[in-house]
């Protein structure tokens, strides 16, 4: 998806899709945690593993991944991703995953702006759920996604392949 996507807010803040020349900060954030930091490679030049990601994402017309940004700076970033399920009645849901806004970012209500875009995109798309996992080691990012309205109806499980 090549179009710009806007949230202004007296043009200081907009939600993007992302760019290619986007990359570095996406993956700076990514690594810019504990958690991030033991599976992420933030180095220049970036791994082509990110480069091949990015390019598969885009050209997925049920991927967008944007980043948010502050005052013509990369602040944030989220990747929403639309699943046709044949439970639901053949509903639509969103996933929303890799979200980050820059540690020097947080607390401005940026990380809430783009779950405000997320959720209209979702509506918009025709999804009649908006899911997500969190980290269990990531309890500050829990009470984020309850005052959201998120709900923890289940208990997610991964396998390492």
């Amino acid at each position: 998806m090549n179009q710009r996507i806007g949230y202004p807010d007296g043009e200081t803040v907009r939600i993007r899709t992302a760019t290619l020349g986007d990359l570095p900060d996406i993956v700076r954030m990514l690594a810019d945690d504990p958690l991030g930091a033991t599976r992420e490679q933030y180095r220049s030049p970036l791994p082509d593993t990110y480069v091949a990601a990015f390019s598969a994402i885009d050209g997925d017309p049920n991927n967008e991944l944007v980043v948010l940004e502050l005052l013509g700076a990369v602040k944030g970033v989220l990747q929403l991703t639309f699943i046709p399920h044949i439970t639901h009645q053949g509903g639509w849901r969103a996933l929303v995953e890799g979200v980050r806004v820059d540690s020097g970012s947080r607390s401005l209500g940026l990380g809430r702006r783009m779950f405000d875009w997320a959720i209209e995109r979702s509506r918009e798309r025709g999804c009649h759920l908006l899911q997500l996992t969190t980290d269990k080691a990531r309890p500050e990012a829990l009470r984020f996604y309850e005052d959201l309205g998120f709900v923890a109806s289940h208990e997610g499980m991964k396998l390492r392949l």
